[in-house]
């Protein structure tokens, strides 16, 4: 009985221990984010590129 005791007391710390769920959530929230950068690639380029020649535009300006 004793060990069985022992045993159902460390199953439980197992079950209960939640360290590893926050790896899992970062690597799903990367997930999402690749894939919405390889889905929005282009339009991503083009914003970067206009945002650049805005601020290299300005800063000739000055």
């Amino acid at each position: 009985m004793n060990r069985l005791n022992r045993l159902m007391i460390r199953a439980g710390a197992k079950l209960r221990d939640k360290s590893g769920v926050s790896t899992v959530e970062i690597i799903l929230i990367l997930v999402v984010l690749i894939a919405l950068v390889i889905i929005f690639r282009d339009q991503l380029k083009s914003l970067v590129t206009s945002i650049l020649g805005k601020i290299t535009s300005q800063a000739n300006g000055v």
